[in-house]
């Protein structure tokens, strides 16, 4: 017996099949958990839409999504999700995406498609028909579109902006709350860049989403007086939350990283690989306003690494500078004149610590000391 297990075990088609059978096993899982939530949600949105179009409130007084949710909790004692303020969020719900069509043939859409397949619909020409439209809304989970609606009010195309976001990204509630927070609808592609001018399409375009314009640094804690140096150390310090601000895609290569450039040594502030865009992302980090003078390090440092680092595989290295603050048209000028594709952006921080505050904290050298 144990050597026909064997002799099965070993058999190529069999392990094939084993694997194709736990492959398909997962989809079910994954298609019954999004049939769960898509029915929910269109529950949900019905309820609104007729709450909505009944003029339920003008009908009945301002009282009546209490009674209703009352009434729901005795005719379906064992269901949750019917509290009196979840009925105002399906109100809300629906109000934001009034024009949802329910088509007879959005079952069969739905499904062919599983979460972490529809991000490759998001770049289709169906996006912005109700069909499509219907098809991403109805696919996040309802704790999502509460956020969602908390953050977003009526704006419908910031809503969408982030409902997509979450289907490309995979982005559970903690992650889309923090990008909710730091309002990346506003920031989101918007840094001033020659990348129509120096990269191919459809690069240009995927590089130029990949930018912020400001870079939320709040997760920073320094004092106000800082130097450039101090800047640079706790963006070190907080590595992790750096690359979650610059996108997904983003690995770390190095800081201070040194190329042996002719007869000299260059030290670039920041090395970054984009995996996404298949290229690296040279960043230098300026704690003062924009100055032109800036680019031709910029600039040198993007050819450096082109001719010393760049295989033939990747695409064409990139270059940003973060500075304190910067003239939009200034930047725009000099970015134009700049033969290899780079981006300027600034950065913003909140959590600036007095310097007499700073003083008193205890340096890594004295806690170690204390430690002994």
């Amino acid at each position: 017996m144990v050597n026909n297990m064997k002799v099965i075990q070993a058999d190529k088609s069999y392990c094939e099949w084993v694997a194709e059978l736990s492959q398909r096993y997962q989809k079910c899982q994954i298609k019954a958990a999004s049939s769960v939530n898509r029915e929910m949600l269109l529950f949900y949105w019905s309820l609104g839409r007729d709450v909505a179009q009944m003029k339920a409130e003008s009908r009945w007084g301002s009282g009546f999504l209490r009674q209703l949710s009352n009434d729901l909790k005795h005719v379906l004692p064992n269901v949750k999700g019917l509290s009196f303020t979840n009925l105002v969020y399906m109100v809300y719900f629906y109000n934001l995406y009034p024009d949802l069509e329910i088509y007879p043939q959005l079952e069969e859409e739905f499904q062919d498609s599983i979460y972490p397949q529809l991000g490759d619909k998001l770049e289709s020409n169906l996006v912005g028909t109700n069909k499509m439209l219907s098809l991403f809304i109805f696919s996040i989970p309802w704790g999502h579109h509460k956020l969602i609606i908390d953050k977003c009010g009526k704006d419908q195309n910031k809503a969408i902006f982030y409902v997509k976001e979450t289907i490309k990204n995979n982005w559970s509630r903690a992650v889309l709350l923090n990008w909710l927070d730091t309002d990346l609808y506003e920031r989101k592609g918007k840094a001033v860049t020659n990348f129509s001018l120096t990269l191919p399409a459809p690069q240009s375009d995927l590089a130029q989403e990949m930018t912020r314009d400001p870079y939320n640094f709040d997760f920073l804690s320094i004092r106000a007086q800082y130097d450039e140096k101090e800047f640079k150390d706790a963006l070190m310090d907080n590595v992790q939350r750096l690359l979650m601000e610059l996108g997904s895609g983003f690995a770390f290569v190095g800081r201070e990283y040194r190329l042996v450039v002719g007869k000299t040594e260059q030290f670039i502030d920041l090395l970054f690989y984009n995996f996404q865009l298949h290229c690296f992302v040279v960043v230098e980090v300026k704690v003062s306003a924009f100055d032109p003078r800036d680019m031709g390090q910029l600039s040198t440092y993007v050819a450096a690494v082109d001719g010393i680092l760049r295989s033939k595989t990747d695409a064409p290295t990139i270059g940003l500078l973060i500075c304190k603050t910067k003239d939009n048209v200034l930047a725009q000028y000099a970015a134009n004149v700049i033969k290899a594709p780079v981006g300027i952006s600034e950065y913003q921080l909140a959590n600036l610590l007095k310097d007499e505050f700073k003083g008193t904290l205890p340096t890594i050298e004295e806690i170690e000391s204390g430690l002994q």
